[in-house]
């Protein structure tokens, strides 16, 4: 039975989840600035909760980003650490996604608009169809590439725009961006959001459960081929007048 450990710090957040023995067990604090003091302490009281040593683990899952520039790399470095040295391979994981799963998990979601707070006056942005029918949660089916844009540049699918995946109806609306940019992101879409909750962010719990799918997919990396998805890649600095 599989065994997967999941983690997650690219937001204020900071997340930890494991499946055990067909049981999901998780556990969040949010601390903006606590990340690297408090993850492997979670990691640790996660394992001992659920009774499964470190070394029972089949493979790591993270977080890959977009999100926080610091808080990805926290979460690939301890990713990495840990799939190293017990030989396992780790399992990326959109957190985009995975934030567009946990809107189908708490609100049913079918069809989520996820668009995160980028600073710069500028989203990440992605849309994406859930539906029923996996072992542990929804199939998550992305619907078209993720991308770092401004608020007014952002746009939503076709009816067809992934083969088999009927895009219709109402559109759900996820992540910090719908608070940072209301007005600007809905006026860029023809579409209206049927439901706008903006406090959502990347958990480890949602995650994992996507995580599982690609395991079980053989959708694995080797450790020092995980790389965190920045989408922006390049940072560009302004300064303040007299600085």
């Amino acid at each position: 039975m599989t065994t997967l450990l999941a983690l997650d710090t690219s937001s204020d957040n900071c997340s930890v989840a494991l499946w055990h023995q067909g049981q999901l067990w998780h556990d969040c604090q949010q601390v903006p600035r606590g990340h690297t003091r408090l993850l492997m302490p979670m990691i640790r009281q996660l394992l001992d909760q659920a009774g499964a040593p470190l070394a029972a683990l089949d493979g790591v899952a993270f977080g890959a980003g977009p999100g926080s520039f610091t808080g990805l790399r926290i979460t690939l470095g301890v990713a990495q650490g840990l799939a190293w040295g017990l030989g396992r391979p780790v399992i990326p994981v959109s957190c985009l996604a995975a934030t567009a799963a946990q809107a189908a998990r708490l609100y049913q979601a079918r069809q989520v608009a996820v668009a995160f707070d980028a600073r710069m006056d500028q989203v990440y942005w992605g849309a994406f169809h859930c539906s029923p029918g996996g072992e542990t949660g929804p199939v998550v089916t992305a619907l078209g590439e993720e991308r770092v844009c401004a608020a007014e540049a952002v746009t939503l699918p076709g009816a067809e725009a992934v083969p088999g995946v009927s895009v219709t109806g109402s559109w759900f609306a996820a992540g910090s961006g719908w608070q940072a940019y209301p007005d600007r992101l809905k006026t860029a879409l023809s579409t209206p959001m049927e439901q706008i909750d903006g406090t959502l962010n990347p958990l480890a719990r949602d995650i994992l459960l996507l995580a599982l799918e690609k395991y079980q997919a053989g959708l694995v990396v080797a450790p020092e081929q995980a790389e965190p998805v920045y989408l922006r890649n390049e940072i560009s600095w302004q300064k303040l007048p007299g600085r």
